[in-house]
């Protein structure tokens, strides 16, 4: 079985040494990326050569010694870490509640919201996977239009077997992809992790009988009548042969391991999409214990704004707000700022209810921006949805939605939640964000990215940026998630330092403000095509801290005069 395993072995491994070679190529090409600083999205295009939003170089210019009013921003999201070193001293606190106490003492409808109210809980615990709205779509209409012809669909009904088709297509597609994906990840894990198993176990008895650690020099120098001794030196003796340098077969293992866990999160990606995502017999909503129908449904949910993965939550909070002044872990763009947590978003896709009672809870609670890193590309229950965002607009709110990771053209493909109304009318304070990098070339936009000429707006550093993530620790991702908290966060420093701008004034400050490119060529995301970078947005910029103070000055200014 041992002299099997190593013709697999010496297959996985040779591929392996293939796929690090082009890994290692890849980063000794890619020196701009090695050389931008974690902190890239806070810095300035001028000063540190690098797209951020200026906001470092704002605090120490514009607002250097002016005063500032503390803003509070809702972050509709997975949940926040609350304990977290560089988050705990920016969270909203319910001062109208008693913590722990079992009553509603604010009587705004929910018991112990002290930061914030998770609409994905319920009493026996919290929802973390979820189905996508297309699942949920397709699993709703399958029954009524699966086995209708056509020519037999009544005249009332047509435009909803259209939407079926619709949803159908979808369905079917993603699903095999996803599935097909899974069987390939999971199948290329179980060789690797054979593979791993196989060359620690080879390099651990020869280091044991050695005593020092194996590479490829040591080897040649061990001289064995043991079989087992024997098979273990020629396995490794194969693989290293092909590998230039004298090379330790521990830091080989290293590398086996890294691209291991890359596997690994690959596949649990693919297996919560088939197992769960796509899955038309499961339901989260055990958990929370409401009506799923019921779209105007209140009081359900629990105080558990973290949840069980507060990751991506805790990431956007990190960007708006991180702590600036207790010397840990990095700087949020925003210095006088409060975070609500309200969870309305799994692991799969939010939904239309959820989505409509987060809006108003944080509205009712005093948030002046909403920040929505999140979206899906069906909304059957959308009607809700715009009732909520027009009373967060009544009420003054800013909502900055994250513009989605698909590389589609948002002026043709659908996503949501979004600025339009059935009868035509759109959110007045609303603000879509796609996602940039950090130099001024053809990668400048994020290769995911949504765009679109009328529906986005501008955009704002989404890649590689580096925040807050649970159990204090931090970390790179990147996505349009990323440049809308980095938008909220710029948006944040004008209502603090400029309280009496309205929400409106505050989006149309940010749109006007936005840093041209005047001549840029990007990769127009899903494609290969070159096009101007400004066809991607309806500014055709770069959201600038810098700019939109001094616009912000310029109009306090004319306003004082008046």
């Amino acid at each position: 079985m041992m002299k099997r395993g190593a013709g697999i072995v010496l297959i996985l491994l040779t591929i392996l040494l293939n796929f690090q070679i082009h890994s290692v190529q890849a980063q000794e090409e890619d020196t701009t990326a090695a050389a931008v600083p974690q902190d890239w999205f806070l810095k300035d295009p001028e000063t540190d050569h690098v797209q951020g939003v200026s906001a470092e170089k704002t605090y120490t210019t514009l607002l250097s010694g002016k005063p500032s009013r503390t803003v509070l921003v809702a972050v509709i999201d997975s949940g926040i870490d609350i304990d977290h070193e560089d988050l705990k001293d920016v969270l909203w606190v319910n001062e109208d509640e008693i913590p722990g106490n079992g009553i509603d003492d604010d009587k705004n409808g929910y018991v112990d919201d002290i930061h914030g109210w998770n609409f994905i809980g319920g009493n026996t615990g919290n929802v973390n996977e979820d189905t996508y709205e297309v699942t949920r779509e397709y699993a709703r209409l399958k029954s009524k239009y699966e086995s209708m012809d056509e020519k037999n669909v009544p005249k009332k009904s047509k435009a909803e077997y259209e939407y079926w088709k619709k949803v159908q297509a979808k369905y079917d597609r993603d699903y095999k992809f996803n599935k097909e994906q899974y069987d390939q990840y999971n199948e290329q894990y179980q060789l690797y992790a054979n593979a791993y198993m196989t060359l620690n176990y080879c390099d651990s008895i020869l280091e044991k009988a050695s005593g020092k650690p194996i590479s490829k020099s040591s080897l040649a120098s061990i001289t064995t009548d043991n079989d087992t001794l024997t098979f273990a030196k020629q396995t490794l003796t194969k693989i290293l042969e092909s590998i230039e340098g004298d090379v330790e077969v521990g830091a080989f293992l290293n590398e086996l391991s890294f691209y291991l866990t890359q596997l690994q999160e690959g596949l649990n990606h693919y297996r919560v999409a088939v197992e769960f995502g796509y899955n038309t017999s499961f339901n989260s909503r055990l958990v929370v214990g409401d009506d799923p129908a019921n779209l105007y449904e209140k009081g359900y949910g629990n105080n558990d704004v973290e949840g069980p993965d507060p990751k991506h939550g805790t990431h956007v909070a990190g960007i708006i707000g991180a702590n600036r002044k207790n010397n840990l872990g990095i700087k949020g763009i925003a210095d006088n700022v409060r975070i609500m947590s309200v969870r309305a978003v799994p692991n799969g896709d939010e939904r239309d209810k959820d989505v409509a009672n987060a809006i108003i809870y944080a509205a009712d609670n005093g948030a002046q921006i909403i920040n929505m890193s999140f979206g899906k590309a069906f909304s059957p229950g959308k009607e809700a949805v715009d009732k909520a965002v027009k009373y967060a607009e009544s009420k003054g709110v800013l909502l900055i939605h994250a513009a989605g990771n698909d590389g589609d053209n948002l002026d043709v493909e659908s996503n949501f939640p979004n600025r339009n109304f059935a009868n035509g009318n759109q959110a007045k304070t609303w603000l879509e964000i796609g996602a940039s990098s950090w130099g001024a070339d053809e990668n400048f936009v994020g290769s995911f990215s949504n765009y679109g000429k009328k529906s986005v707006d501008l955009f704002a550093p989404g890649v590689k940026i580096y925040s807050t993530t649970p159990d204090n620790h931090y970390e790179d991702l990147q996505g349009t998630s990323m440049a809308c908290p980095a938008t909220s966060g710029v948006a944040a420093m004008l209502m603090s330092y400029f309280p009496e701008l309205s929400a409106a004034q505050v989006k149309d400050i940010l749109k006007q403000s936005t840093r041209k490119f005047d001549g840029l060529k990007v990769t127009k995301p899903g494609t290969k095509d070159v096009v101007p970078f400004d066809q991607l947005s309806a500014t055709g910029g770069l959201v600038n801290a810098q700019e939109a103070v001094k616009l912000a000055m310029l109009i306090k200014g004319k306003s004082a005069v008046k």
